[in-house]
């Protein structure tokens, strides 16, 4: 309808339609406000859910621009770094090819049902974190704000990590790579190895002091690091640009940050498949070690990464969804995206394994080669008699069987003076055991193996890219997940609120590129989500089971798919994934009670890791990013118990769409448009978004209408939304 029109189009089939005036007679009069509404009351039958019961607003919302977009952008969230340095350390210090079956049992458990929960309560109440657990019950309301929270933390290190990524990048384009060699020390006299990299090696080295520049304790702050300090503006400039126009500029990045790292990752799989060791990684990785699949810590591990994988309780989840037409099959993409994922953690550990293996086999190469010029050295010495040696070895071309014949042969004949030799076994299982994990995977480890790469540049730019873009793909979700909640709760433009909140979150930043800046994001990433989190999900789980009723939540599914969802879902939320739940918790905190709080120090004289505990002020500060990461939970719960806030006072936002009741909103109207409390008429209805109009897509079109640029100046296709559902605050 277009806008300042005054004639309203009225259907009189078997409806009721009256002015807000007639209704609200006894109201007060000087409410210009709702003088100017008017409610329109659709009889139906009372077959109709109590969700749907009553009158409903529908506002201007985003969409996304296609199905394969909202795909991505799921996939995109919850596919990132820890998929690639996380899965595979887990699936080879838990039993290698048996870790695979508890996890596959716990996604199925927990992953996929808490993943359909978060997917249909955004989806149906179409707003984000804050706005769907108000609409479940204003005293639970808090676990929205929690959500928020707990983004903005994660937001303040993971942005740091795309950030030593960026740095990275930036240097590979360089040949030889910067951390091939170690660097040389010259002086007055001579020349020699820079003594700190001769005792750990070019790649450490690189990373440790070239990269990082790291202090000895998370007491020396050293000052900051400007090379981290400009990647760090960079990653936030990047994000702030994608996420300005919400869905609209971050949807369309979508496709090149969520694909580019499957087209990395095969590359890197068949480029290493080509390289000798890599079968002995794979082999060597799904080896299955059957008795450590029933350790309690396998499947405590294999259920926190389930959990975080797949980005459960940050409030991503539900704000992307918020954007979904309402009979979206919301449980086909809770299916589909679980198990990308979890096929994405088979690929790269695949990857990691498979370049591992070759870089193992380098090493195992050298180890032979030193080894056997010691053995050659004792042969002509006299300590060992040439006589040992079987004959048809020959020393100029030794190949690794050939060396371990050797090796066993001396080992049974030196008995007793075998350990003053000083020789090594050489077994590439030796190497393919040091579990590598986080940073120490990603900047060492497989930096190291594509030093040995052939045309090694390329291969660093193409791995250090797949990371910023991995990094990228879940920033955008995090972000969403503060923004989307904050737009819908507190209506501020989008675009002021993106750039506010990367601004504020770069300048908290630079704590983590100052020199001891990575001993900080070892403490945020240990304390800041891990038990906040899993409480968050408890709790969203709480809610729709028990306080909104498991019952009329898979009526509300029913109604919205088209079909009710498998019996196997309501059994999961109401009895068993709380189970699990609360199990993970309590596993969580005890093993946080018996680990000393403390982190991994680089130690420049020793060159190399000691453990340290956190000062007192470190451990207040852990303290603290628990405490106020789950603090509004308790804090909104006490204020709407007590009633210390009045809604009417319009401070806080509210959806209150009940029949019969007055419908609280600004009173800032534009022109002569009205704020309609309607029910399910097919007609057209001027926005609630005052001064804006709403385009649907009317019962049995087959088009969908385009809308111009809404609110926050974001241009989009509007869903199809039938019914939003009124709130119970």
């Amino acid at each position: 309808m277009p806008k300042n029109s005054k004639v309203v189009k009225r259907e009189l089939d078997d409806e009721v339609i009256e002015s807000v005036k007639d209704l609200l007679s006894n109201e007060d009069s000087a409410d210009d406000a709702f003088k100017k509404s008017e409610l329109i009351v659709d009889v139906q039958e009372e077959k109709d859910t109590d969700v749907e019961e009553g009158s409903e607003v529908e506002d201007e919302r985003p969409a996304w621009n296609s199905k394969l977009q909202y795909i991505l952008a799921q996939v995109g969230f919850s596919v990132g770094l820890g998929n690639v340095w996380r899965f595979p350390y887990l699936c080879q210090k838990n039993g290698g090819g048996a870790y695979l079956l508890p996890y596959l049992i716990l996604l199925l458990v927990i992953g996929i049902p808490l993943f359909f929960l978060e997917l249909s309560v955004g989806q149906r109440i179409r707003r984000g974190s804050i706005g769907v657990w108000n609409y479940i019950s204003p005293k639970l309301g808090g676990i929205g704000f929690a959500s928020c929270v707990v983004c903005f933390f994660v937001a303040l290190y993971y942005n740091v990590i795309i950030g030593w990524s960026l740095f990275y990048f930036s240097q590979s384009f360089q040949q030889p790579l910067p951390w091939d060699q170690c660097p040389l020390v010259k002086n007055a006299s001579h020349t020699f190895v820079e003594p700190e990299c001769e005792k750990s090696s070019a790649t450490t080295y690189y990373w440790y002091r070239e990269a990082l520049n790291i202090s000895s304790s998370i007491s020396e702050s050293g000052g900051l690091n400007w090379k981290m300090t400009i990647c760090l503006l960079a990653a936030w400039v990047v994000v702030c640009l994608a996420m300005i126009k919400g869905i609209q500029s971050s949807g369309k990045i979508m496709y090149f940050s969520s694909l580019f790292p499957y087209v990395v990752l095969i590359c890197f799989l068949i480029r290493a498949l080509l390289l000798n060791g890599s079968i002995d990684g794979i082999r060597h990785m799904f080896t299955p070690e059957l008795e450590i699949m029933l350790e309690p810590k396998v499947w405590r591990e294999a259920a926190a990464q389930v959990f975080f994988a797949l980005g459960l309780g940050f409030g991503g989840v539900i704000a992307f969804s918020s954007y979904n037409k309402r009979d979206n099959n919301c449980h086909f993409d809770a299916v589909l995206v679980s198990f990308i994922n979890f096929f994405t953690s088979i690929l790269a550990t695949l990857v990691v394994f498979a370049v591992l293996g070759f870089k193992a086999n380098v090493i195992n190469e050298k180890c032979i080669a030193e080894n056997l010029e010691m053995v050659i050295k004792l042969v002509k010495m006299g300590n060992i008699s040439q006589d040992i040696i079987p004959h048809h070895i020959n020393f100029s071309a030794v190949t690794a069987e050939d060396y371990h014949l050797v090796y066993d042969i001396i080992q049974k004949v030196k008995e007793e003076e075998f350990p003053s030799l000083h020789l090594n076994s050489c077994q590439i299982e030796d190497e393919l055991n040091k579990a590598v994990q986080g940073t120490g995977l990603a900047f060492i480890a497989f930096t190291e193996a594509m030093t040995h790469f052939p045309a090694s540049p390329f291969w660093s730019v193409m791995f250090f890219l797949m990371l910023v873009n991995l990094g990228l793909g879940s920033m955008f979700g995090t972000i969403e997940g503060i923004i989307t909640p904050i737009v819908d709760t507190f209506k501020v433009r989008k675009e002021i609120l993106t750039v506010i909140c990367c601004l504020l979150a770069f300048c908290i930043g630079l704590m983590f590129v100052q020199r001891s800046g990575n001993y900080f994001v070892t403490m945020f990433d240990d304390y800041s989500a891990t038990l906040p989190l899993l409480i968050v999900v408890i709790l969203e789980n709480i809610a729709v089971s028990f306080v909104y009723g498991i019952d009329k939540f898979m009526e509300d599914l029913k109604d919205m798919l088209g079909f009710a969802p498998n019996r196997y879902y309501y059994y999961m939320w109401k009895y068993i994934s709380p189970l699990m739940l609360l199990s993970l918790l309590i596993a969580s905190i005890v093993n946080m009670g018996l680990s000393p709080p403390g982190y991994n120090a680089w130690i420049e004289d020793k060159a190399t890791e000691e453990f340290l505990s956190y000062p007192t002020w470190g451990m207040v500060v852990c303290i603290s990013l628990m405490v106020l990461a789950i603090l509004p939970v308790p804090i909104v719960f006490i204020i709407r118990r007590c009633n210390l806030i009045d809604d009417s006072s319009g401070n806080l936002a509210s959806v209150t769409y009940k029949r019969g009741r007055v419908l609280k909103e600004p009173i800032n109207l534009e022109g002569d448009d009205a704020s309609l409390i309607h029910g399910k008429i097919s007609s057209e209805m001027s926005s609630p978004n005052f001064g804006k109009n709403i385009y649907r897509k009317q019962s049995g079109s087959p088009t969908l209408d385009t809308a111009p640029n809404g609110r926050y100046g974001i241009g989009y296709l509007m869903a199809d939304m039938p019914d939003m559902p009124e709130s119970d605050l």
